[in-house]
């Protein structure tokens, strides 16, 4: 499982003068996705985007200043574009740009606002699902953190910002599924926090799918005022599809 940020600015042609900047975010989620591509020929994309928008396999940025083409499989072409939303762009970026050409993405959308409790179920539904398929999937877990870490953040400063994305981070690190799971629902709303509903989904899945994992935190920093997470957990013995 990789866990990665969404921001528009990880693609060089929409960075500009950040893109020097936010190199080392990049080669982060450049890494992560890498690694996710050696081990697994399918992904899942979880994000927190509403499912009708959710049925393309290609896309572009050009809504965002660049007219770049992504693609979500082998077969995808310009004549597939569609309006997809941020997160699915980038895990469409992502796959392009390290060279997963023998990937294909699908897609399980976490309606924005769910519940922890909803998030759970959705998260035991897709864990079932992988077990039914067998086949090695990687999940791509889509989000960033609180956007309220500077007085020029897209949300203003808000000083609990930092004990929030610290938690995440920790979490991550020490590859946590029920600290994940805990994150207070109505704070991170309140912080803009856009990747607490794919985080919550990719912990439950993690807890049915292993009873164990090795981690390992890639990145973890608030560049601009936002905070974003990078980072890697392995399944150590898979539970057997049942």
């Amino acid at each position: 499982m990789a866990v990665v940020p969404h921001p528009p600015l990880l693609v060089p042609e929409l960075a500009a003068g950040a893109a020097v900047e936010t190199a080392s975010l990049r080669d982060a989620c450049l890494a992560a996705a890498g690694a996710l591509a050696q081990q697994c020929p399918r992904w899942v994309a979880v994000a927190a985007v509403d499912p009708a928008a959710a049925t393309g396999v290609a896309g572009s940025f050009a809504g965002y200043g660049a007219d770049v083409d992504v693609g979500l499989c082998p077969k995808a072409t310009a004549a597939d574009r569609v309006e997809l939303p941020l997160p699915l762009l980038i895990a469409g970026w992502l796959r392009g740009q390290v060279g997963a050409a023998h990937v294909s993405v699908a897609v399980w959308p976490v309606p924005p606002g769910s519940s922890t409790a909803q998030c759970r179920r959705i998260g035991t539904e897709l864990a079932q699902q992988l077990r039914r398929e067998g086949d090695p999937v990687g999940l791509l877990v889509l989000g960033d953190g609180a956007a309220t870490h500077t007085l020029r953040a897209p949300g203003y400063l808000d000083s609990r910002a930092h004990q929030l994305d610290a938690a995440v981070a920790d979490a991550l690190a020490a590859v946590n599924p029920t600290a994940l799971l805990d994150l207070d629902v109505a704070l991170a709303g309140e912080l803009l926090v856009a990747g607490r509903e794919a985080w919550q989904v990719a912990a439950a899945a993690a807890q049915s799918l292993a009873p164990a994992y090795r981690g390992e935190l890639l990145y973890s920093a608030a560049p601009y005022g936002v905070a974003y997470h990078v980072a890697l957990w392995d399944a150590i013995s898979p539970v057997s599809p049942t």
